[in-house]
C-alpha cells in the first residue's frame, strides 16, 4: 500500500503533546515523505521552538484553538488525566477544523479515556478512534524524538461499533505510515492486557526498587547487583507523574492484576517455606517457557518448545530432480509415543523418565499444557524429558484455552482425560485443526455422561464442563481410529464401572501398552479392549522409538531410487503401524529389519532398505487403517511402479489435515502422474516400463501441499524421480511433525532448498 493510499497528500495534522511520543509520530512522518503539514500544540513554548528547529513540525502553539483551523487528523498525546481538559477545548472549537475531521489518542488506558471523551463532547464522537502505540523509551521530550520508534511494533486500536470508517481507516494509515502494525481490541479487553504486561511490571519496579532504597540510606545495597536487576528495575527510572496518572485512571485493572500476582507469590511462598521443591520447579518451568515464548514473539521466529500463535510466513520447498540415498539416519521420536509419555506421566505417581521425545511443536503442544495445569516438567533436553506426575486427580484449572496447535491427537486424546476433571477446560488449535471433526470424541464422550460444546459441525474449540460422574460405556467404533479409542480408554480411567470399546479393524495399541507399562490393566480379546476406572498410574521410565511415519519418506525415497542403500535405525515396529513394511515389501521393495529388540513394551528394529523395482499392487484392505498416515508417501511408491495400484476402504484420508486424497490426486496430476480419485481411494498408474529404467518417471512442477506436513514431505521424496524442479508452497508445517526433516533430507542426498514464499 503506497502512502498516497493511505494518508491523502496535503493533510493538516495536528499532534496535540509534543514529547518523545508526540515528537516521534512527527518525526516517523516526515522520514515516510508525509507532505502535508504537521503543526503542534504543547504547554511549552520551547518545545515547540525545538520540534520546529530539528524539522519535525512546521508550526505550533500553546494554545489548541487556533491551531485547529483546517485540521483532518488531530492526535491528542497528553497525560491521561490531561485528556479531559484538551478534549473539552477540542469540543469548543470543533467549527474551525476540517469537516472530515479524525481524532485518535496514544494514551494507554483506554476507559478512563473514553469516559473523558463522553464528558466533554457530550457522547463518544464516531469520529474519535481511541488508540495505544506499544512502544516508548525512558526519555522524554521531543529532543529525544525517535522515527523509528513505531517500526515494528504494535498500534492498539479500539473502535466502537459507532466509529466512523473512514475516521478508522486514516488513523490505521497514520500508524502505518509511521512503520506499526494496527491491532484492534475491545477497551475492556485492552485495559485488562496492559494492566499485567504494562502497568503491573512498572508498579512492581517501582516497588522493589523504593524497597530497597529505603532499607539502605547510602543505597550500598545496589554495589552488588548484577546485570539481572539492573534489566529488571530499568522500568522505574519511568516518568513518575505519567506513572501516577495511569494508575489512577486503570485502578481497577491494576488492582485485579495486582490480585492475581500477589496469589501467585502467595503460593510460590508456600512452596518454598514447605519445601515443595515440585511445585516450585513447576513456577519456575512455566515461567521460563512463557518467556521464551515471549522471546520468539518479539524476534518473529518459531520456538519449538512453545506453541506458535500465529503464524510467521509461508515457506516453500524448491527441490531439485535427482538424487542419491544412502548412509545410516535416525528419525525423531514417534509423535503418537510421545504425546502420550506426557499425558501418562502427568497422571502417574512418582517421576517419569522420557528419551526419544520429540522435539516437535504438536507433542511440545501437549507438554505445555500439562505445565499450565500445574504439572512440573524438565526439558525437553536432547530428547529428554522428566515428568514430576501429580496422579490421576493432581491436574489444576489451567487460566485460559489449551492450545494444542495442530495436533489432532493431542486435542482427541486430551478431550478424554479432560472430561473426567472436576474443572472445566476448553482445547483450541491453529487454524488447520480448528476445521477438522471431533464429534468422533465428543460423542461417544457424552453417552459416557461429559458435557462438550463444540463449535458448528462439531469443531474445535471443545468446551468440556468438569466435575461429571462419568460412567463406563460399551462402544462399537464406527470407523477404525486409534485417537477414538485412546480418548474412550483415557476417560474411562475416571468412569464408574468397565470402558470398552470394539473397533471395526486394528488400530494402533500405543495407548494400551503404555497403560499396561504404567501398572493399570487394560485386557484385550479380539477386536475389543477394555479397562475398569478408579486405578492409578505408576511412573516407569519411556524409550521413544523412532517414528515410522517419519521413516516412511525416507524408506520411499530409497525404493524409488537406483542405486540407494540406506538404513534407519531404532524404529518403532508396533504391529498396529507396521502397513506401510508390509504395503511396500508386497510391491517388491528389498526391505529387511535388522537387530528386532523390545524397548518399554514396544517393538523396535533397524530398517535396511535397497533401491528394487516396484510393482502395483492392489492395497489389501486390512492394511489401510495399518499405514494410514503414510499414504502420501506411498502414493509416491506407486508412481514409480510397473502397473496401476489401487487402494479403497481409505475415506479417512479426506479428513486429515487437508484432503489427502485430492491434494495427492492433483498434485500428481501436475507432474504428469496419471491418476483416478475414488470417493474412498485412488488408483495410480505407475510410470515404470516395466524395465525398471533409472530415468525420470515423471515431470516437474508447482504443488501446493494445503499446509498438510505429509504432503510437502511426500512430493519432496517425489523429485527424486522427477525430470523437473518441484516447487512446494505451504511447507511451515513440516517442522511441526518432523523437525529436521530438511537437514535429514539433505544428508542422504536430495538437493532441498527452503525458501520464503511472497506475501
Amino acid at each position: 500500500m503506497t502512502r498516497q493510499e493511505t494518508l491523502p497528500a496535503g493533510s493538516r495534522l495536528l499532534i496535540v503533546g509534543l514529547g518523545l511520543i508526540g515528537g516521534s509520530l512527527a518525526a516517523a512522518l516526515r522520514r515516510s515523505g508525509f507532505d502535508g503539514e504537521i503543526l503542534a500544540c504543547d504547554p511549552d513554548a520551547e518545545e515547540i521552538a525545538q520540534g520546529v528547529e530539528m524539522g519535525l513540525i512546521d508550526r505550533g502553539d500553546t494554545r489548541l484553538t487556533p491551531l485547529l483551523d483546517g485540521v483532518s487528523l488531530a492526535v491528542l498525546a497528553v497525560p491521561v488525566l490531561a485528556m479531559r481538559g484538551v478534549m473539552e477545548e477540542l469540543a469548543s472549537g470543533l467549527g474551525r477544523a476540517a469537516a472530515n475531521l479524525a481524532i485518535t489518542d496514544v494514551g494507554s488506558t483506554k476507559s478512563a479515556i473514553r469516559q473523558a471523551a463522553e464528558q466533554a463532547f457530550g457522547r463518544l464522537p464516531p469520529n474519535l478512534v481511541l488508540g495505544h502505540p506499544i512502544a516508548g523509551s525512558e526519555k522524554s521530550g521531543v529532543a529525544a524524538a525517535d522515527p523509528l520508534l513505531y517500526v515494528g511494533h504494535k498500534v492498539i486500536l479500539t473502535p466502537e461499533p459507532t466509529t466512523d470508517p473512514d475516521a478508522l481507516a486514516r488513523v490505521r494509515a497514520l500508524w502505518r505510515v509511521a512503520g506499526a502494525e494496527v491491532l484492534e481490541m475491545d477497551v475492556a479487553r485492552h485495559d485488562q492486557v496492559l494492566a499485567r504486561t504494562s502497568h503491573l511490571p512498572h508498579l512492581l519496579a517501582f516497588s522493589l526498587v523504593d524497597t530497597l532504597a529505603r532499607q539502605d540510606e547510602r543505597l550500598e545495597i545496589f554495589r552488588y547487583a548484577a546485570g539481572g536487576f539492573r534489566d529488571f528495575t530499568r522500568i522505574a527510572g519511568s516518568d513518575p507523574v505519567m506513572w501516577r496518572d495511569i494508575f489512577v485512571a486503570n485502578r481497577e485493572a491494576v488492582l485485579a492484576a495486582l490480585d492475581d500476582f500477589e496469589a501467585g507469590v502467595a503460593r510460590l511462598r508456600q512452596a518454598v517455606e514447605s519445601g515443595d521443591t515440585d511445585a516450585m520447579l513447576a513456577t519456575f518451568d512455566r515461567a521460563s517457557h512463557a518467556r521464551h515464548y515471549f522471546d520468539t514473539l518479539l524476534n518473529q521466529t518459531s520456538y519449538q518448545a512453545e506453541y506458535q500463535m500465529q503464524a510467521h510466513g509461508k515457506l516453500r520447498y524448491r527441490v531439485s530432480p535427482g538424487g542419491a540415498v544412502t548412509g545410516r539416519i535416525r528419525v525423531p521420536g514417534d509423535k503418537s509415543i510421545s504425546h502420550r509419555s506426557i499425558m501418562l506421566g502427568a497422571l502417574a505417581d512418582g517421576v517419569t523418565e522420557v528419551s526419544g521425545f520429540l522435539e516437535g511443536e504438536d507433542s511440545l503442544a501437549t507438554l505445555q499444557a500439562f505445565r499450565e495445569m500445574g504439572v512440573a516438567i524438565e526439558g525437553p533436553h536432547q530428547g529428554r524429558v522428566t515428568v514430576h506426575g501429580v496422579g490421576l486427580h493432581g491436574l489444576k484449572a489451567p487460566a485460559g484455552p489449551l492450545y494444542v496447535g495442530n495436533a489432532g491427537t493431542a486435542m482427541r486424546l486430551f478431550a478424554g482425560l479432560l472430561a473426567g476433571q472436576a474443572f472445566d477446560t476448553e482445547l483450541t488449535g491453529d487454524a488447520s485443526l480448528t476445521k477438522r471433526p471431533m464429534g468422533r470424541v465428543a460423542d461417544p464422550l457424552r453417552e459416557m455422561g461429559a458435557v462438550i460444546d463444540t463449535a458448528e459441525g462439531g469443531r474445535p474449540p471443545l468446551r468440556i464442563h468438569g466435575g461429571q460422574a462419568l460412567q463406563g460405556i460399551d462402544y462399537d467404533m464406527p470407523m477404525a481410529s486409534a485417537q477414538v479409542k485412546s480418548c474412550l480408554l483415557l476417560a474411562g480411567l475416571y468412569a464408574e464401572g468397565e470402558t470398552r470399546v470394539r473397533e471395526p479393524a486394528p488400530t494402533r495399541d500405543h495407548t494400551e501398552r503404555m497403560l499396561n507399562g504404567f501398572g493399570y490393566k487394560v485386557e484385550r480379546d479380539g477386536d475389543t479392549c477394555w479397562l475398569s476406572g478408579g486405578g492409578k498410574l505408576t511412573a516407569a521410565p519411556i524409550d521413544v522409538p523412532s517414528d515410522i511415519s517419519s521413516a516412511t519418506f525416507f524408506l520411499v525415497a530409497a525404493a524409488i531410487t537406483p542405486g540407494a542403500d540406506l538404513v534407519l535405525e531404532h524404529v518403532g515396529i508396533n504391529p498396529t503401524r507396521i502397513g506401510v513394511i508390509n504395503i511396500l515389501q508386497q510391491m517388491g521393495a528389498d526391505l529387511r529389519l535388522e537387530n528386532e529388540r523390545e524397548v518399554g513394551g514396544e517393538p523396535v528394529a533397524d530398517l535396511h532398505i535397497r533401491h528394487a523395482p516396484l510393482k502395483g499392487i492392489d492395497i489389501p484392505v486390512d492394511q489401510v487403517p495399518l499405514a494410514i498416515d503414510e499414504f502420501p508417501a506411498l502414493f509416491v511408491a506407486a508412481a514409480n511402479a510397473e502397473g496401476t495400484t489401487r487402494l479403497r476402504e481409505a475415506a479417512e484420508l479426506r479428513v486429515k489435515e487437508s484432503d489427502r486424497l485430492k491434494a495427492m490426486a492433483d498434485g500428481l496430476s501436475v507432474l504428469g502422474v496419471e491418476n483416478r480419485l475414488q470417493e474412498d481411494g485412488i488408483d495410480i498408474v505407475g510410470c515404470l516400463d516395466g524395465q525398471g529404467g533409472e530415468g525420470p518417471s515423471y515431470g516437474g512442477g508447482h504443488i501446493d501441499s494445503l499446509g498438510d506436513h505429509r504432503i510437502a514431505m511426500a512430493f519432496t521424496v517425489a523429485a527424486l524421480r522427477a525430470s523437473g524442479e518441484i516447487v512446494i508452497d505451504d511447507c511451515a508445517n513440516v517442522a511441526t511433525s518432523f523437525p529436521g526433516f530438511v537437514t535429514l533430507a539433505r544428508r542422504v542426498g536430495l538437493s532441498l532448498q527452503e525458501e520464503q514464499e511472497a506475501s
